[in-house]
């Protein structure tokens, strides 16, 4: 597993982290935005932001004193790859399940 999969799949195990994900998914927050929306202190917010900037999930740039976090959807990217091979893989085993009832019928039918 890549190493980019790894730090996305560790900041996305935290429900707190996935939340704050939701939030930035709407507009662009500062830790303090963030911190207004939990109860958890702004130290405890900003592990949370730390890591998902680790996991590439948010970028985060300077304006003046502040700290602006953004949603970056492409660190998403490895994960829906990820989950998509299981998808194809169901899809796959439902399709031959589906065969396999079928021919059952035919020969039963016989």
């Amino acid at each position: 597993m890549s190493d980019s999969l790894q730090g996305a799949f560790r900041a996305l195990a935290d429900p707190t982290r996935r939340d704050i994900l939701l939030h930035l998914s709407s507009r662009d927050m500062t830790i303090a935005e963030v911190a207004d929306h939990f109860s958890i202190t702004r130290a405890a917010v900003r592990k949370h932001l730390t890591i998902l900037e680790e996991g590439r999930l948010i970028t985060v740039r300077a304006e003046g004193r502040e700290r602006i976090n953004h949603l970056e959807p492409v660190g998403l990217k490895p994960v829906a790859d990820w989950v998509g091979y299981f998808d194809r893989f169901w899809d796959d085993r439902l399709l031959e399940l589906q065969r396999a009832v079928k021919d059952h019928e035919r020969t039963k039918d016989d």
